[in-house]
């Protein structure tokens, strides 16, 4: 049983190793920004009004049908009595279709910031296997709460799901074609505005891994920095970047994007911790093998990261290049929402 209260965790600031964090820590350094709860906010306000005068804060369809308190108590009848004038309720989040648990880490906090005293019992976790009919929570108490709070928590959780579920599709056909392959799946900031930290937080529910949270924790150095750029001249180009930006402050990695097998050549020539990852930008496998050769002749320590372009049909001939980061940008910006439903 939880309810909405403070994160625990290291600060996201801290950057600590997202990837190797169990989920709840996971979740917990993610969102301790604020990031989510600002999302609540805005959801609670979307759904209610902004509040004030002009746009007092309530839910009109619960008003006509249980009188100006909005209460439902005395329909329900139902568990013990909750605050904000409601009685008490309950409830169940069903799964409707097959899919991979995320996103019930937020609920209790979602319910405390829409205001409602609502208990959360998780019967299953976040990256665990649902089927179709699984009860994933059971809720309990304000009733008028469940009511206001279900479209909002289904809206999100149902994404949530749909992103883990469709990692976890990626990460099955990666271990089916590709067994003993040491590519990882890896997001990337194609993220719903506004939703980043949660749907990096759905996509290792699914498996997966987490890339760069945004432009601040690590250097990413794209063909639009390059521009103008030579392969001759990339290298001293890349180690005065990289150096300023390791004097500035912590940073995850140093990661270069190129699109050229000559570019890789001049990055392979660098001393060692210049360049932490190579991006290997809309390459076929033959180039990516190609990659790994050169990578492997150099004796460099650099991992190699193919991208561009990746799906289901072309993610297992990928991984078997020997590239150890494969990254995906439809994990979250081609992910379809899972059909959830809440059972009063």
């Amino acid at each position: 049983m939880s309810r909405a209260g403070a994160n625990h965790g290291q600060p996201l600031g801290d950057l600590v190793d997202l990837n190797t964090l169990e989920l709840p820590d996971l979740y917990a350094a993610l969102t301790s920004g604020g990031h989510a709860r600002r999302l609540f906010e805005l959801m609670r306000d979307e759904d209610l009004g902004l509040g004030g005068p002009s746009a007092p804060a309530r839910d009109a369809t619960s008003e006509a049908c249980f009188g100006a308190g909005g209460s439902r108590g005395a329909v329900t009848g139902a568990g013990s009595g909750a605050s904000g004038g409601g009685g008490g309720g309950r409830a169940r989040l069903v799964a409707r279709e097959d899919c991979r648990v995320a996103g019930l880490a937020t609920i209790a906090e979602m319910a405390g910031v829409f205001g409602f005293a609502i208990d959360v019992h998780a019967v299953l976790a976040d990256g665990r296997e649902a089927c179709a009919g699984d009860t994933l929570v059971e809720f309990e108490g304000d009733a008028d709460g469940l009511l206001v709070l279900e479209r909002s928590m289904l809206n999100l959780v149902s994404r949530l799901c749909g992103v883990a579920t469709g990692t976890a599709h990626y990460v099955s056909v990666i271990e089916r074609e590709a067994p003993g392959a040491r590519a990882r799946l890896y997001d990337t900031r194609k993220t719903t505005p506004g939703m980043r930290v949660l749907e990096k937080y759905a996509v290792r529910c699914g498996g997966g891994m987490c890339h760069r949270v945004g432009l601040w924790d690590a250097v990413l150095i794209k063909d639009n920095h390059l521009a103008g750029i030579d392969a001759a001249s990339i290298g001293p180009f890349v180690r005065a970047a990289s150096e300023r930006a390791r004097r500035a402050g912590p940073v995850r990695f140093v990661e270069v994007e190129v699109d050229t097998l000559e570019q890789l050549e001049a990055l392979l020539e660098l001393e060692p911790g210049v360049v932490d990852i190579v991006l290997l930008d809309n390459m076929g496998v033959d180039r990516l093998r190609e990659a790994v050769e050169m990578r492997e002749r150099a004796g460099a320590a650099i991992l190699l990261e193919a991208s561009g372009g990746v799906n289901l049909d072309t993610v297992g001939a990928i991984a078997r290049t020997g590239v150890e980061r494969v990254s995906v940008g439809a994990l979250t910006h081609g992910a379809r929402s899972v059909d959830l439903g809440l059972d009063i």
